[in-house]
């Protein structure tokens, strides 16, 4: 190996270095966004907590108000869902009607063919009892038909049972609609509750609140931050 050689093998193994360096730190950068991005998300959710609420204390306090636990929210998620599984269902089971149905003419075409042989072999069989092929291909097409009359029972019995399947499925609407009524007492409720509480001041001008009266027998008492991060709970 020449020195030229041996020079340019040494400069690449320089430029591997240089970019497995910059590659370690690009990951380290990512994963500093990463935990920047999870910290943010954590803090976000415990702004919305109450205070007070820990693992320890979590038992004495409701669901925070998250998406996932507002009630209306959920039950509407509930009724959309359902509702559009229930037509997937019924899509379903539309199809393999109808393919039942489809099979069962064609066996009824089947049936036909199957007593005219019946029909025509019992003629020669009668006319040239010597001939065994005749009466061969008699047992056979009358064995023939026997299973194609229960194979067309069959498909009937999955038939009905289809239909029942779609009849049971028809609770799944009135389910929703309970659910929907539940809701919209809800909502009623809470339009009645907000209507009640207003007020004809703005809070931004009303007079604080006194966080210390002449007579309290605790010492525990509750900051005006306090006191607008739990408003701002119900608020929410």
């Amino acid at each position: 190996m020449t020195q030229e050689e041996l020079d340019a093998l040494m400069a690449g193994a320089d430029d591997i270095d240089e970019l497995e360096d910059v590659a370690g730190e690009e990951i380290s950068e990512v994963e500093n966004e990463l935990e920047v991005a999870n910290d943010d998300e954590v803090e976000e959710v415990d702004d919305m907590l109450p205070i007070g609420y820990n693992d320890d204390t979590a038992h004495q306090w409701p669901l925070p108000a998250t998406d996932e636990n507002k009630m209306v929210h959920q039950l509407d998620d509930v009724t959309k869902e359902s509702e559009e599984k229930a037509t997937e269902i019924f899509d379903i089971i539309e199809v393999i009607s109808n393919d039942l149905m489809e099979k069962e003419e064609n066996l009824s075409a089947v049936i036909e063919v199957l007593t005219s042989n019946i029909e025509l072999f019992t003629t020669l069989s009668t006319k040239f009892p010597e001939v065994e092929a005749f009466k061969t291909q008699l047992e056979k097409n009358e064995d023939a038909l026997t299973q194609t009359n229960e194979t067309v029972e069959i498909l009937q019995n999955s038939g009905d049972s289809i239909m029942s399947v779609m009849d049971i499925m028809q609770y799944q609407d009135i389910h929703r609609q309970k659910i929907e009524r539940v809701i919209n007492v809800m909502r009623a409720l809470s339009k009645y509750m907000n209507t009640l509480f207003e007020g004809k001041i703005d809070d931004d001008k009303r007079v604080s609140s006194a966080t210390h009266i002449a007579g309290d027998t605790h010492n525990d008492v509750a900051s005006t931050d306090d006191i607008e991060a739990l408003l701002a709970q119900f608020g929410n």
